[in-house]
């Protein structure tokens, strides 16, 4: 067919399709058509949290020469000859000698660390958009670091849970639509990683088997303890049931197991070692018989946090539950009517009589941040606050309050300089019902012997990138850590735990 009638067939075409109404191409071009350009941002935009407020603050340290562990001795006390406070000696002899308590110290380095892949059809499709490879690299730093600082806090490499002791039940009181029955209770207590792997949902973490990018498994426990005996009450229509549990060293949670003798599932997860249930059982939960063994530690591949290291009693760190009434059930921070919280002010007192140090921050969870704030701001503390304007702050005009002040800053005033404030900050990963006072830094009369830390992260090798060979036509790499948390004083910790919401 020549151009003459390529044309005039074209023009015939084009004349029949516009004569008809009903034509596709009688129709309008819409923004439906599909016919628009696509607004893609870029890069794209990471939405998650990054916060790692200990990893940030505690110190790191490349040892030179560091081999498979971390090793050094403490002088933990030094005594003098005769007696130990009095140094008096007659004129012309000689003292006697004096004895030190020496303790080697060792800590294993472990390895932690995050692995990502890119296929190659992700990497070309990405051109202009982002560099995957690069970007996949700082959001797996990133997710090793929130590892990190959650190992930091409650890593457990020591502190067993074992097997609680069985709880205690009562049912009373009226108004509570739980159904008339005998139920039988069963608890488990949760180191730190098991309250932050553990759920309603999903359940109490138990052990979990991981297949690597190598073939090649491993198993971690997920930070609980074994399941306590369990304890049955009769409950008649309107009572409410309630349980506590004895307290486990080392627990910021336990998870409640409820329903009939041989039946009991997962019906609450609290942050004190009680509970009251009111309402009909949820159905679907995790049973009882899911917890077979003692889950709470992860002795070669983890290293102990500044909790475990707090909790475990060989440190004679300051550890204090929280109780009230005969079965000694969690309770509530208590307001000193001087502006301040009776707990917190024993626990400082007790590091300055038994170590003469104080510590330099306090973390919370944001529930205890309002729970302080409530117990230091009441109307008995009223008169002991003060406003302060300056005299030509608005030109003479009224004044501004903010409305949901908070305390920042909790004054200790025992110390040899006298006193100073400590910040209080809201740690992301601290469960509720617990508070850790920090000392990141010894008082200068400790100085002396070179270690000015309370603690260090002693790394053999610090975040490092692996490229794995190529194998299939995707990249693999992965970003790890080889390290170890030392504390050198682990009575710079304070901990305050079992605390009520109110």
């Amino acid at each position: 067919m020549s151009i003459a009638q390529t044309t005039e067939e074209t023009l015939r075409l084009t004349k029949e399709a516009l004569a008809q109404p009903n034509a596709a191409l009688a129709k309008n071009v819409t923004i439906a058509t599909g016919l628009s350009a696509y607004d893609l941002q870029a890069p794209a935009k990471n939405l998650y949290p990054t916060i790692t407020p200990l990893r940030n603050a505690i110190p790191r340290v490349q040892r030179l020469n560091p081999g498979d562990a971390a090793r050094w001795r403490t002088i933990s006390s030094v005594a003098g000859s005769g007696f130990d406070a009095m140094g008096w000696v007659p004129e012309g002899q000689r003292s006697a000698s004096m004895s030190y308590a020496a303790n080697p110290q060792t800590a294993p380095y472990v390895t932690l660390g995050e692995e990502d892949t890119v296929t190659f059809e992700a990497e070309a499709a990405a051109q202009g958009y982002e560099d995957v490879n690069t970007t996949a690299t700082l959001r797996l730093l990133q997710k090793t670091m929130r590892k990190e600082e959650t190992g930091l806090l409650g890593g457990n490499a020591s502190l067993a849970l074992g097997t609680p002791g069985t709880p205690v039940l009562t049912a009373s009181g009226s108004g509570a639509t739980l159904p008339a029955a005998t139920y039988s209770v069963i608890v488990v207590a949760l180191a730190f990683e098991g309250y932050r792997n553990s759920s309603l949902v999903a359940g109490v973490a138990t052990t979990k088997t991981i297949t690597g990018n190598d073939g090649n498994t491993y198993s971690l426990n997920g930070g609980a303890s074994n399941k306590s005996a369990n304890a049955t009450q009769a409950v008649t229509l309107g009572q409410t049931l309630f349980a506590t549990a004895p307290m486990v060293n080392g627990a910021v949670a336990y998870a409640w197991y409820v329903g009939a003798a041989g039946s009991e599932t997962l019906q609450a997860i609290t942050t004190i070692n009680s509970l009251a249930l009111s309402a009909q059982l949820a159905s679907g939960q995790q049973p009882a018989s899911a917890i077979s063994a003692d889950y709470s530690r992860n002795s070669t591949l983890a290293f102990d946090g500044l909790l475990t290291i707090g909790f475990n009693p060989v440190n004679s760190a300051y550890v204090q539950a929280l109780s009230s009434g005969t079965a000694g059930t969690g309770s509530f921070l208590t307001a000193s009517g001087r502006g301040s919280v009776v707990e917190i002010d024993a626990m400082l007192v007790q590091m300055w009589n038994a170590y003469r140090l104080s510590p330099t921050v306090l973390y919370v969870n944001a529930q205890e941040q309002k729970n302080i704030t409530n117990k230091c701001l009441t109307s008995a503390s009223g008169p002991l606050v003060r406003y302060n304007i300056a005299a030509d702050s608005d030109r003479g005009g009224p004044y501004g309050v903010s409305a949901s002040g908070v305390v920042r800053w909790y004054y200790n005033p025992f110390s040899v300089d006298g006193g100073f404030d400590i910040p209080i900050q809201v740690h992301p990963d601290l469960p509720p019902g617990t508070i850790l006072a920090y000392c990141e830094r010894l008082p200068v009369w400790y100085q002396s012997n070179e270690a000015p830390n309370v603690a260090e992260v002693l790394t053999r090798r610090d975040y490092y990138r692996v490229d794995w060979p190529v194998r299939t036509r995707r990249r693999e790499f992965g970003v790890y850590a080889e390290e170890v948390l030392a504390v050198y004083a682990p009575f710079g910790i304070g901990i305050l735990t079992n605390i009520g919401n109110g």
